[in-house]
């Protein structure tokens, strides 16, 4: 059976002499930043043990109070004469009338109690320091009640207001009444069959929370793109690991293009768990480059986007970033680009690669320019510049590899791809052909699979695609993917990036709904320029700076700050078995030692 103990504020006696609607919590607060919490917080969520905050309002006639207060005033005048207490006494009921009559001010009676119990002597004695230590703090008076406890036990059950014993009430207004209310409440999972697992920051509670569906049907968001902040060491990889692994298992296609490992062990995971079938990771070596064939189709069926799509990619391998494309070079790659298929579709002897449409550039269409009455100035599209400058990717040429692969890529059937290409990274030739390859084929993946989820995922990878050539392909498939049931996931620990990149700011940040930052107490001297870009409140900044400021030393977690909208926002805690943590990891020594006994 429970013990029980009770703690009540029934007497003015028992009171701070000032009250405030919230208050500073030190604890999640910086020089740059308030934590405000209810002003009766210490003996709501922030209380460590199983307990009920009773708080009563009583709304008797506000106008019957004060006539009985008159009355009583004017008999301790008449009696202040027989003792002093009685002068002091009128002049406190003075003070309260007057407060009532200048500020039109309703009278109440109010009550507050906290009630505590535990099956265990010893522990019961523990939350009964607590729970004074909290009223102390409050600059209350903590009072233990013994007398009515059974009363006001039967009073706290819901339907039993009536039986509140009177006594234990005193007499305020409804303003300084409510400031001792406590506002928090704990988080609560989402009743959406789909979400993640998440924890109570401060109960260490497991959560389930949908961040994607739930929000859209409610019109918290408008799509289900995803916007990922996080300095290095703050958990960042840890936690996208913990998000994509879920999404997964509850049927996501995963396509993940990543440049530092951080999805090797979840993929590896993957890979045996279904045999070989699924988790397929590609990286880049000189033995065994990326390969793709972007004119490859399995039932040669190419819609305007696939064509826009290969007119994009071949205007980014000759162009530079700084050479303004024309609309007659547009144009006539467009035409070249339908005329091919159109030849692959009629011969299939002819096999579809980049360099049987090399050959059909130099070959035929050149030929078919040089015969047309309207002759295309060189000027206007020097299809020997194009050839000269995509000479490198043809057969024999030092890039030969990227775009014939002889071996279609089947992301239709894998539901969890990662492209690793940490090793071209800085190559300025090789990155965005890759990475737009990459994009291009997630895009072909969102159009055929219907009603299933998708989800593109961009780690440092981001940066390749915020060239000029590739700034309405971006636009393109940020304002899209939510209509193909689709989501867009960038992931940045480079503040500098955000800040510069207008294609950031207007492709990525503005089409994310989902905002998703972590420990950001290493950009605390430029958070406000980060405040500024992502729109955040007061309200919203104060908790991102909270972030890890008062974790529990007992358990093994780091926390995350998840916003939905500008309107919606919570701090969880990213809390997960050993076996999940060692598939996640991104400690090279830790990573070494689980393949050494995978191995094993």
């Amino acid at each position: 059976d429970n013990r029980l103990c009770l703690f009540t504020l029934s007497e003015t006696g028992d009171l701070p002499g000032r009250v405030s609607t919230d208050t500073r919590y030190e604890r999640l607060s910086t020089d740059r930043s308030d934590c405000r919490l209810s002003f009766a917080s210490p003996v709501g969520l922030l209380l460590p043990c199983n307990h009920i905050y009773n708080q009563y309002v009583i709304l008797d006639n506000s106008d019957d109070n004060l006539q009985r207060f008159e009355k009583t005033a004017r008999n301790m005048q008449s009696l202040s004469r027989y003792s002093r207490s009685n002068a002091i006494n009128k002049e406190w009921i003075d003070e309260y009338l007057n407060e009532a009559h200048s500020q039109g001010l309703v009278s109440v009676r109010a009550h507050y109690d906290v009630i505590a119990w535990s099956d265990d002597a010893e522990e019961l004695k523990h939350a009964k320091n607590d729970i004074g230590s909290q009223l102390a703090s409050m600059e209350c008076m903590p009072r233990h009640n013994t007398v009515d406890c059974p009363t006001l036990y039967w009073a706290g059950i819901p339907g039993n207001e009536a039986d509140f014993p009177a006594e234990e009430s005193f007499y305020t207004f409804i303003e300084p009444a409510v400031c001792l209310f406590t506002e928090e409440t704990n988080y609560r999972s989402s009743l959406s069959p789909f979400g993640i697992k998440m924890v109570d920051r401060l109960t260490g509670k497991p959560l389930h929370i949908d961040i994607s569906d739930l929000p859209m049907k409610k019109g918290i968001t408008t799509n289900r793109n995803k916007f990922v902040l996080g300095p290095s060491g703050s958990g960042k990889s840890f936690f996208m690991n913990h998000l994509v692994r879920q999404y997964y298992e509850q049927g996501t296609h995963v396509v993940l293009v990543d440049t530092g490992n951080s999805y090797q062990g979840l993929c590896s995971m993957i890979h045996r768990k279904t045999h070989g079938q699924d988790g397929i990771y590609y990286t880049y070596t000189e033995e065994h480059p990326i390969s793709f064939n972007p004119f490859y189709t399995d039932d040669f069926v190419f819609d305007v986007e696939k064509k826009d799509s290969i007119v994009t990619l071949l205007i980014t391998l000759w162009k530079s970033d700084d050479q303004p494309v024309s609309k007659t070079e547009s144009g006539e790659l467009g035409s070249a680009v339908a005329a091919y298929i159109e030849l692959i579709r009629a011969d299939r002897t002819v096999v579809p690669c980049f360099d049987t449409f090399y050959e059909y550039m130099r070959d035929v269409y050149r030929q078919q320019m040089q015969e047309r009455d309207i002759k295309v100035e060189k000027a206007d599209f020097n299809i020997d510049n194009f050839l000269t400058t995509l000479r490198q990717y043809y057969r024999g040429g030092r890039y030969d590899f990227l775009l014939n692969s002889k071996e279609n890529i089947d992301l239709l059937s894998k539901r969890f791809i990662v492209f690793e290409i940490d090793s071209i990274k800085d190559n300025k030739e090789l990155f965005p052909v890759v990475t737009i390859i990459i994009m291009e084929a997630f895009i072909n993946k969102m159009r055929r699979l219907k009603g299933v989820r998708k989800q593109l995922i961009i780690e440092e990878a981001w940066k390749a695609l915020t060239s000029t050539n590739m700034a309405e392909y971006m636009r393109y498939m940020y304002k899209t993917v939510r209509k193909y049931f689709g989501e867009a996931i960038v992931v940045t620990q480079e503040v500098d990036d955000i800040i510069s990149s207008p294609i950031v700011k207007e492709s990525i940040i503005n089409n994310s709904d989902c905002k998703i930052l972590l420990d950001q107490r290493k950009y605390m001297n430029k958070f406000d320029q980060i405040q500024a870009l992502l729109g955040l409140t007061d309200k919203e900044k104060a908790q991102v700076l909270s972030i890890n400021m008062a974790n529990n030393p007992s358990r093994h977690y780091k926390e995350v700050w998840i916003g939905l909208g500008g309107t919606q926002s919570a701090v969880y805690a990213t809390e997960v078995s050993p076996e999940e943590y060692l598939a996640y990891t991104t400690e090279e020594t830790e990573k070494v030692e689980v393949y050494r006994l995978a191995e094993q």
